[in-house]
């Protein structure tokens, strides 16, 4: 059993983080990565994926994206910046070690993976990220739908789509993202969206939008909305009128009270009022080929696309309590428990300026607790 002072969880952005910002106080750490390289989440998403948060406000500690990257980098050169970031923090990782159980007794972590090999520490970060397994939603008759039927973890692009009619299920960031892709590849797509919406431009005259929420970051939701809300209706109007159902509560509260994140709006609001994209609301029933929906209106479909997320399923392969679980959508700074038995829970809060962002600075908070200057 090899024994460190740190052991992390996940060799994606918030665990090379928290190795760097460790490592930056002299402090070494081991991370426990259970695919063949960094950055696998982003290796494994389709090929249009960009960072919706720009490069300024995306870089990790000590180490900032090149000055080559485009504003919005897309998913092969955040790779690549995972990479290089890897390489110029040496970082120490075991590849092709899946961790299945992590327990505290006798005052350290003790981890067993699936290579057989044991380990041991005194602190355990763990960052496995938000998008750990897929989540798929059921409809009645689905099962016996003739067409593709995929969830989004499997998209890669529009190619084989095209002159296809196919329903994007969801209205998120990645739903949204993939339904201007199969656009793009001359699909026909459509979209279920179950609940009500906040739209927000990912730029406003030019301006990151996450870097004009900064101006009010400071003030309560509610406020900040209240702000906001002039500048979102002159840009987007009524959403209604597109089949949309608006949010009783505006985009910081989305994020900061409700941890969901808004659609930061890349091209998807502008197809759809020009009719490229259409709105369905939830799902009745699927047929063979045909889907109803609960407004009463019918339509024939070759491919169903489940862009409905992802869950983090941390209790899967770590012993943690219900406490650490009801603070896992918590800023870092807010939760009591933090660093309690030496666990620390990195790259789980939903930040209004960016999960990139967010977990540099969880990483530094974690790395000073580790090192005693917090």
């Amino acid at each position: 059993m090899e024994t460190f002072e740190t052991i992390i969880i996940g060799a994606g952005s918030a665990g090379l983080a928290c190795f760097a910002a460790l490592k930056h106080k002299g402090k070494q750490a081991l991370i426990l990565e259970k695919e063949s390289n960094v950055g696998s989440r982003w290796r494994g998403h389709y090929e249009r994926l960009h960072l919706h948060t720009d490069k300024k406000a995306s870089s990790l500690p000590h180490h900032p994206m090149t000055s080559g990257y485009p504003k919005y980098p897309s998913r092969d050169q955040v790779v690549k910046y995972l990479e290089e970031y890897a390489e110029v923090h040496d970082a120490k990782i075991s590849f092709n070690t899946e961790v299945v159980s992590g327990k505290r007794w006798a005052g350290r972590w003790h981890i067993a993976t699936s290579n057989g090999k044991s380990y041991q520490s005194d602190n355990l970060i763990v960052s496995t990220g938000r998008t750990n397994r897929p989540h798929s939603v059921t409809k009645p008759g689905i099962e016996n739908f003739a067409g593709k039927n995929i969830h989004s973890c499997d998209y890669v692009n529009g190619r084989e789509f095209e002159n296809q009619d196919v329903l994007v299920i969801g209205f998120g960031n990645s739903g949204c993202e993939i339904a201007v892709c199969l656009h793009e590849h001359g699909a026909r797509p459509s979209m279920s969206v179950r609940s009500p919406v906040n739209v927000v431009p990912r730029d406003i005259f030019g301006i990151p939008a996450l870097s004009i929420g900064k101006l009010t970051a400071g003030l309560a939701p509610k406020v900040s909305d209240m702000i906001n809300k002039p500048i979102i209706n002159f840009l987007y109007g009524d959403i209604t009128k597109y089949g949309l159902r608006k949010l009783p509560y505006g985009p910081v509260e989305q994020i900061n009270v409700h941890k969901r994140i808004p659609l930061l709006d890349i091209g998807t609001i502008e197809l759809i009022r020009k009719g490229f994209i259409t709105i369905y609301p939830d799902i009745q029933h699927v047929g063979q080929n045909e889907i109803e929906f609960v407004d009463g209106r019918s339509s024939r479909f070759d491919a169903i696309i489940m862009a409905t997320g992802y869950e983090h399923r941390v209790r899967d392969f770590i012993e943690i309590d219900d406490e650490r679980i009801g603070q896992i959508e918590e800023p870092i700074r807010e939760r009591e428990s933090a660093g309690k038995d030496g666990l620390y829970l990195c790259g789980y809060y939903v930040s209004p300026r960016g999960m990139l962002n967010e977990a540099g600075k969880e990483a530094l908070f974690i790395a000073n607790h580790i090192a005693g200057s917090h």
